[in-house]
């Protein structure tokens, strides 16, 4: 789905890299391991090599999931995707460039709105609040949108990280109980 018109055309090997890291994003958040700011950074982090562990860029996140920790505001996806387009573009030189990053996240946020209609959570999620599977699946698409905005973005400015791949992290699709465990492992692990 091509939901951020570029200037910048992208080729099929940058499309087909977009695509994963969307399906990575949601199948984080689906199988219940992250929520929607996490999976998005988390996904974005490892699949261009960000140079954050995944600790860490779960820390960074997880203050703006469930819509800035539960209070309903900006939408954790579009939180996550902002996150990750700060690192990504701001990586080299980020008081030069942070104009640019700003520019980029305006941008981001009127596409994200553009596509969904509003940014804010309790407006996003209004039809489904009250239909638990529904509001997760309906949340889980808004996650790989959010991831894929954010990939467009960052590889329209910065082609060169369609080399530094993470192959084994895009590759896995973890089942939900898979999910469900590593998510356990993770929480008593650390």
């Amino acid at each position: 789905m091509n939901i951020l018109n570029l200037n910048k055309k992208l080729g099929a090997g940058e499309e087909v890299l977009i695509g994963r890291l969307r399906e990575r994003a949601g199948n984080l958040y689906l199988t219940r391991q992250l929520l929607c700011a996490e999976a998005v950074m988390v996904s974005l982090n490892h699949g261009l090599d960000g140079g954050l562990s995944e600790s860490q860029a779960v820390a960074v996140a997880a203050p703006f999931c469930a819509a800035m920790g539960e209070s309903g505001c900006l939408c954790g996806a579009l939180s996550g995707a902002e996150l990750a387009c700060g690192l990504f573009l701001g990586k080299e030189r980020p008081y030069r460039h942070r104009r640019e990053i700003r520019d980029s996240a305006k941008a981001l946020h009127d596409a994200f709105k553009a596509a969904h209609g509003a940014t804010c959570c309790r407006v996003l999620t209004r039809s489904v609040r009250h239909e638990k599977e529904a509001h997760f699946r309906h949340c889980a698409g808004l996650t790989a949108d959010a991831a894929e905005l954010a990939a467009r973005m960052i590889l329209a400015r910065r082609p060169e990280l369609a080399a530094r791949v993470g192959e084994a992290f895009l590759s896995r699709k973890d089942s939900r109980i898979g999910g469900v465990l590593r998510r356990l492992l993770h929480r008593f692990s650390n």
